[in-house]
């Protein structure tokens, strides 16, 4: 799952977005709203969050163009902004949820993991291959019935594979669906976490390697 967040506040942007990604969604950041706009461009998000006031404008103005061009990604406003009448203001101008400063970091985090699955909900909930079972809903994964501790970055490839389970998933469109832009797609950090999440899925593998171009999940090694 991909985020934007939208925040001009380097501290609170740079904590936010350690949250969302220690559980395990790419974040991209953006400090204002022509950045965001960019963003929005180029890359399709399953979620946004933005700080409601910025130097560049109100979000909820931009939010509102967003909505006039036909643009349906979830929106989360993260705001001071706490009047009923701030909050009508932001539901009517597009967005889909509205957190007010302070807030808790864990509800954040659920708050967004719930818009994310909105705009997936022609993903099926539980995915099997094989003896594998991925529950996308509660994140828990099992192999032969047995419960699996996974990081939430392997639970993300893991997710993305399964989702093309019997397809071949490149090696870019995994970096791109799993990490931001702070990753660098030509170290080793795909095939470093691949190889962890193999040993914990155990035998036989079901992560198979297609040389040159990235990764199939299935429950054997037909070619």
């Amino acid at each position: 799952m991909r985020v934007l967040l939208v925040e001009d506040d380097e501290d609170l942007r740079f904590g936010v977005a350690a949250a969302l990604r220690a559980a395990g969604l790419a974040v991209d950041e953006a400090a204002d709203l022509p950045r965001a706009d960019e963003a929005l461009f180029v890359t399709a998000y399953d979620c946004a969050v933005f700080d409601r006031m910025l130097p560049s404008g109100d979000a909820a103005a931009f939010v509102d163009g967003l909505r006039r061009a036909g643009r349906d990604v979830p929106v989360l406003f993260l705001t001071a902004r706490d009047t009923v009448a701030d909050r009508v203001e932001g539901f009517a101008s597009g967005g889909d949820d509205y957190l007010v400063k302070p807030f808790a970091v864990p509800e954040l985090v659920a708050r967004v993991r719930s818009l994310c699955r909105r705009a997936a909900v022609v993903r099926p909930p539980v995915h099997r291959v094989g003896d594998l079972e991925i529950d996308t809903a509660r994140r828990h994964v099992r192999r032969a019935g047995v419960l699996l501790t996974l990081t939430g970055r392997e639970f993300a490839v893991l997710e993305v594979l399964a989702a093309r389970a019997d397809q071949t998933v490149s090696r870019a469109e995994l970096i791109e669906s799993c990490w931001d832009e702070m990753a660098e797609p030509q170290s080793n950090v795909l095939e470093v976490l691949v190889s962890q999440l193999r040993r914990k899925l155990g035998d036989p593998q079901v992560i198979h390697t297609v040389r040159g171009v990235g990764y199939r999940l299935s429950p054997d090694d037909a070619r």
